[in-house]
């Protein structure tokens, strides 16, 4: 399994990629090996407003739903369409085309709270 350096993690296996005041976000490698076959995907709508730990979309796999947190608060500003059709990117290329949603982050300094690559897999172990 695969944890770039250049993004952060949250301890609900989400991963961030910040951008000035916007954050992509989706699901670790780990996550979508855990899930399996990803089937559908619950994308969040443009314009809603999430606190950090909120609930914004679901993933349902061959062998369950799960719930995808906020991990800052913000609003969501982009969601990823092209999972409707092809939801099993999430599997194929977690870090890439499988992004799900993208916040305009309300605090930046929400984003020190994430962790860094290294303590994501210490988590893992």
């Amino acid at each position: 399994m695969r944890f770039p350096d250049d993004l952060a993690y949250t301890a609900e296996h989400e991963w961030v990629r910040v951008a000035g005041a916007s954050a992509r976000v989706g699901i670790t490698d780990h996550a979508q090996d855990a899930l399996g076959d990803v089937v559908f995907v619950q994308l969040p709508e443009i314009g809603v407003t999430f606190a950090s730990g909120d609930v914004v979309a679901e993933i349902e796999s061959t062998k369950s739903v799960s719930a995808i947190y906020a991990p800052l608060a913000g609003v969501v500003c982009a969601a990823n369409h092209a999972l409707a059709d092809t939801p099993e990117l999430v599997n194929t290329d977690p870090y890439g085309a499988g992004w799900i949603f993208e916040l305009a982050i309300a605090d930046t300094a929400e984003t020190t709270a994430l962790l860094d690559a290294s303590a994501y897999q210490a988590l893992l172990e």
